[in-house]
């Protein structure tokens, strides 16, 4: 099997026992990713500020390995709050089309 790391200083660093990314045999599979901006720093705001920041972090990742949003296949999400569920919702609904990824 051939696999690759992904780095691109669009996302924030990853800490050094991961990568931002691996591709291997076509499937790009990424970390996961922090409301962190590119210093590093958490976003402040709202839900929706921060579900922002993940999502951009995600797509810079992707697109460094040579992919975008339209062929993710799954997410996780995580919530330290489920009361966000909602505004959560409201932004990432934006991010794909009629043929969204499976979640958990």
């Amino acid at each position: 099997m051939s696999k690759r790391a992904v780095y691109t200083d669009k996302a924030p660093k990853p800490r050094p026992v991961y990568n931002q990314a691996i591709v291997a045999n076509g499937f790009v599979f990424c970390s996961g990713q922090l409301p962190k901006d590119l210093s590093g720093k958490l976003v402040e705001g709202t839900v929706q500020d921060r579900t922002h920041q993940c999502i951009a972090n995600l797509r810079a990742v992707l697109e460094a390995a040579g992919s975008s949003l339209d062929k993710v296949v799954e997410v996780n999400v995580f919530l330290s709050d489920i009361a966000d569920f909602a505004s959560m919702n409201e932004v990432y609904s934006h991010y794909w089309g009629d043929v969204k990824p499976a979640r958990t």
